[in-house]
């Protein structure tokens, strides 16, 4: 029992193990996790709703109303002392004179449908469908948004981590400077001052802060790419990739990107349906001023118990009476004041998307060629910083060896060390600029997921 009970402590002590992600696992996770999306897709939903609801119209419906209430008691013909004697037929007067109550059931009932209504109901039914393809195309744009989240998130980090490694290296390069000179104060040896001393630790005290924003930076990306993929922020994350490095540079075509941005962006695709949803609406408001046809079926019963029915069929008696008809109508609901307004509206808003429309013409082909010449420039700057940063390190460890030898002095590493941070820092802002640039480039011209 003892050693059962010790394996399950052992099991039990035993760290979880971190899930690690590269970064197309990460997109995908995220794609499947990100409540954002799942948002859109019940937009969606309620469009289709819409659509549902128009096409019922076209239906048969139940149009109903019953009630239970109270009439009049009566009993008797329709004659003073319940005859008609030849000669002495006399209509009662008493009608106004209570004799008490009697329930009174009503139930009205009609089964229409509707046989043509003039193009109200073909023009709603295409708006509602251009609607649906409006907001279906959100949500390929939110999935798109997903996906330069999840790599701003993820080239951050990397960035981040990468920076809080190399000022860890140079504090300790630092560090070992600072014990250097101290011995050699303390001892009596070498050329050294106790300017140097303070200078280096000065030094050191500034890339101490510079690494604590770093690491923060570091767990604020980490802590974003894990509520894009879904991870409980207690749980641990690693990244596949040990390194921030740029992608390869696209070799597209920027023309052929500019094309394809103009048939395959959601925008484009939001603006076609959108113009077609408002031309119909515009034709369904026109079509407003026209009737209804309709056919179908009406009836009705009434019935009151403690009243004597009249039979005659010339007289109708709404309190005992039943009857059922079908029946073929026009219905008309025509009010030119609102119709003109609504036509107003509707012409306006198509304009004012036909003008949104032109400008995204023109706009799309420049948020491709935007990010083309970002991505030409960025892939150049980091080449040319990734130079700088090798350089900066021999540099570094040049004056490095040299003061540990005695040849150098404090100031001179100082300034290596800056160089070399200043340099690699900016190589990996860049990087992450420049892949940021690239899949911005990808998003741009509607290489979507």
């Amino acid at each position: 029992m003892r050693k059962w009970l010790a394996l399950a402590s052992t099991c039990l002590a035993l760290p979880a193990t971190a899930e690690t992600l590269d970064l197309e696992q990460a997109i995908e996770r995220a794609l499947d996790s990100d409540p954002r999306i799942e948002e859109r897709r019940h937009f969606v939903a309620a469009a289709r709703g819409m659509l549902e609801e128009v096409e019922g119209h076209g239906g048969w419906f139940v149009e109903s109303n019953s009630f239970l209430a109270l009439a009049p008691q009566v009993e008797g013909s329709l004659f003073k002392n319940g005859a008609c004697a030849p000669g002495n037929c006399e209509l009662r007067d008493d009608r106004y004179e209570f004799q008490g109550a009697s329930p009174w059931f009503n139930l009205e009932l009609a089964l229409i449908k509707p046989l043509h209504s003039f193009g109200k109901l073909e023009n709603y039914s295409e708006a509602a469908e251009a609607n649906i393809r409006i907001k279906d195309q959100d949500v390929q744009l939110q999935r798109n948004a997903t996906v330069l989240d999840v790599k701003q998130a993820y080239y951050g980090y990397l960035a981040a981590r990468d920076g809080r490694l190399l000022l860890e290296d140079v504090e300790k390069r630092l560090q070992g400077a600072i014990d250097l000179v101290q011995q050699w104060l303390d001892q009596g040896e070498g050329e050294v001052k106790q300017s140097d001393l303070y200078a280096l630790q000065s030094g050191r005290a500034l890339v101490a802060k510079y690494k604590a924003q770093s690491a923060a930076l570091e767990q604020v990306a980490l802590g974003g790419l894990k509520v894009l993929t879904g991870i409980p922020q207690e749980e641990t994350l690693a990244v596949a990739d040990r390194r921030i490095r740029p992608v390869e540079l696209p070799d597209w075509e920027m023309a052929e990107l500019q094309s394809q941005a103009m048939k395959q962006r959601p925008e484009m695709a939001q603006l076609e349906a959108g113009l077609q949803a408002r031309r119909a609406l515009v034709a369904a408001n026109k079509s407003n001023s026209k009737p209804d046809l309709y056919a179908g079926v009406v009836a009705s019963l009434s019935y009151a118990p403690e009243r004597d029915r009249l039979k005659n069929p010339y007289i109708y008696d709404p309190f005992n009476e039943a009857g059922m008809t079908p029946l073929i109508g026009l219905r008309w609901n025509w009010t030119p004041g609102v119709d003109d307004g609504k036509i107003t509206t509707a012409e306006a808003e198509l304009n004012a998307l036909i003008a949104k429309s032109s400008f995204a013409r023109m706009g799309i082909p420049y948020q491709v060629a935007e990010q083309y010449y970002q991505v030409q420039g960025y892939y150049e700057a980091v080449q040319r910083l990734e130079e700088a940063g090798r350089s900066a390190r021999r540099w570094m460890i040049a004056s490095y060896t040299d003061f540990e030898a005695g040849l150098g002095e404090a100031e001179k590493i100082m300034t290596a060390m800056q160089a070399y941070v200043l340099a690699m820092t900016d190589y990996l802002q860049t990087t992450f600029e420049y892949n940021m640039h690239v899949a911005r480039l990808e998003d741009a011209a509607g290489m979507t997921r």
